[in-house]
């Protein structure tokens, strides 16, 4: 049985935390910020990664997130605004 994780991240205090979990993430899966996976590292995601990552139809690996907060600027410093799926810069697609 496949276990799923999402995180909810809120309010700016919420948003520059999980920012930060989820760079330490992709560092420790090998995941670049276009969602790719890092061809030497591709055989240390282990059981865990699919509990924190979302594989697109197009092989992007995105995390399984939501931010929110009322502030959107809180948001925009965060990550630079991507034509990515829609999403955030330096994280692949955050939905």
């Amino acid at each position: 049985m496949q276990r799923e994780c999402i995180s909810v991240h809120i309010g700016q205090a919420g948003v520059q935390m999980g920012n930060s979990c989820w760079e330490l993430y992709c560092l420790e899966h090998g995941i670049e910020p276009d969602g790719i996976i890092i061809s030497a590292s591709s055989g240390q995601a282990g059981s865990s990664f699919g509990t924190f990552f979302s594989e697109t139809g197009s092989g992007k690996h995105v995390p399984r997130a939501i931010f929110v907060d009322l502030e959107p600027t809180v948001i925009g410093k965060s990550w630079k605004v991507s034509k990515l799926h829609g999403g955030g810069g330096k994280i692949p697609c955050l939905t």
